[in-house]
């Protein structure tokens, strides 16, 4: 199902992108999120390990973006939060002896596919300094 951590990410990557040149703190970057700077953390932590944040610990620690905003694309930090966007299925098995129930889950898959490559895209084609633009 869809997660709120692309959202978290993104959210992390649009404040960085207002501050290039500062550390910004687990504990201000949370407040501008409203969440625990635990789970700020957490999500910085996936940022860090896929190079697109650097931080730096100590009295005026903190994270920042580790390249331009312009250089990290949406798709990227999707990817990096969610393999691909999943609508999800129902709980129960369709019966396969209907002839909607034993299709519907192979068309789900088709409609989803082709859903996920649009999604991918148009974030393929926008980068964080254009999403950040108007803040």
């Amino acid at each position: 199902m869809i997660s709120g951590k692309f959202a978290i990410s993104l959210h992390i990557l649009t404040l960085l992108t207002k501050f290039p040149n500062e550390y910004l703190s687990s504990e201000f970057i949370a407040g501008s999120l409203n969440l625990h700077p635990v789970l700020v953390r957490k999500e910085i932590v996936n940022l860090k390990n896929n190079l697109l944040v650097i931080s730096k610990e100590g009295k005026n620690g903190g994270t920042m973006l580790a390249k331009p905003a312009s250089h990290i694309t949406l798709d990227h930090v999707l990817k990096i939060t969610l393999e691909k966007v999943s609508f999800g299925y129902s709980k129960n098995d369709p019966n396969p002896n209907c002839p909607v129930g034993k299709k519907i889950n192979n068309k789900l898959d088709m409609l989803y596919t082709n859903l996920n490559n649009q999604i991918t895209g148009q974030l393929m084609n926008m980068t964080l300094e254009q999403f950040s633009n108007d803040f």
